[in-house]
């Protein structure tokens, strides 16, 4: 039996990865480490309340002695690695805790997992660190998608800490000899996925009839990736990938962010009629301060080795995000608090809540 240590399992990618795990792989134990802030709710794991395979802990992964009895008191062979502070518009107002948790939480992580693993013997232990398609900047129109060989060009706190998270873990296998791998994924959405991010934010916005804001010109173009999907690589990376490579995931979706938004509310209105057009909506604001073009991945590597590629194309992603919205309303009133509100009133004005 394998036992596997997710952090930020409680997250919307993560706990996507979790329930699919269990399914994928019920033989393995799950060791779930999140601290449950605002974006980690343990309402998306309570499928899995009562499975023995499931265990919740939560904590910071920056804390270095709670990290490190977690791999004294449980046999753990492997990290996945998903626990960070994620929104750009957050690092904007706050860089020191994306620094936090994003650098020195990984390299807790790294060091607990080195110390932990030294002589050990039987399964080869494998440490797969999530991070972001962001690392690598932005892209111009006719720029070729970034691939695992681009030069990291970080251009918000947020990219810029995770990818000083990447630059440790890439140390930790070329000094260490380490077993680390890294992922770098596109923006990714589907159940779970807290309403401060683009799609759920829409969604949530729509429903309540109030003015769903698009940055700039609504111009700036990003790769989409149904979280199902994403989970799938992750899985094949963690059990197959050669340790010290990274693996670029992508959706093959580039989509810019208007024609994103008309395409979802339409979806929206033709499952919900009643709703009236809601393309009336949206509402233009200022762009936000250094606001990346274009992000777009090739994954030729991944589908060349691994054979993974994404099955869930943007319409029937969208499609089945909708769905699970609009059946779960009290999630999405419940993580809509006060303090999300006061969030989304600095950020956009007073208009949108």
């Amino acid at each position: 039996m394998s036992m596997v240590l997710v952090t930020g399992g409680a997250g919307f990618i993560g706990a996507n990865f979790v329930h699919y795990l269990r399914r994928e792989r019920p033989e393995w134990t799950v060791i779930n480490l999140d601290l449950l802030t605002y974006a980690g709710n343990p309402e998306n794991l309570a499928a899995l309340e009562g499975d023995p395979g499931h265990i919740l802990t939560p904590g910071d992964i920056a804390d270095r002695d709670l990290v490190a009895s977690l791999f004294s008191r449980h046999p753990i062979t492997k990290v996945v690695h998903f626990a960070a502070e994620t929104h750009v518009d957050r690092s904007i107002m706050d860089p020191g805790v994306f620094v936090r948790t994003n650098v020195l939480g990984t390299y807790t992580l790294l060091e607990a997992a080195r110390h932990a693993w030294q002589g050990v013997q039987g399964e080869e232990p494998r440490f797969l660190h999530i991070s972001t398609d962001e690392v690598y900047g932005s892209l111009g129109p006719q720029d070729p998608p970034f691939t695992e060989k681009t030069p990291y060009a970080p251009n918000s706190p947020y990219a810029a800490s995770k990818a000083g998270a990447d630059f440790l873990v890439r140390s930790y296998f070329h000094t260490y000899q380490f077993p680390t791998l890294i992922t770098n994924c596109s923006n990714n959405y589907g159940p779970f996925q807290f309403p401060e991010k683009l799609i759920p934010f829409v969604i949530s916005q729509a429903l309540e009839g109030k003015p769903v804001p698009i940055y700039g010109a609504g111009t700036n173009i990003r790769d989409w990736i149904f979280v199902e999907d994403h989970c799938r690589a992750v899985l094949l990376v963690l059990e197959k990938g050669r340790p010290g490579e990274t693996y670029n995931l992508g959706g093959r979706q580039e989509k810019p962010n208007l024609e994103l938004v008309r395409l979802l509310l339409r979806l929206l209105m033709e499952m919900r009629p009643d709703l009236g057009n809601l393309e009336e909506l949206i509402t233009f604001v200022p762009d936000r301060p250094g606001h990346d073009w274009r992000y777009a991945l090739s994954i030729d590597k991944i589908e060349g080795e691994l054979g993974w590629r994404p099955q869930v194309d943007l319409e029937e992603g969208l499609k089945r995000t909708l769905s699970w919205y609009l059946s779960h309303p009290e999630w999405l009133e419940r993580v809509r608090s006060g303090a999300y509100r006061d969030y989304l009133q600095q950020q956009y004005g007073a208009a949108v809540v």
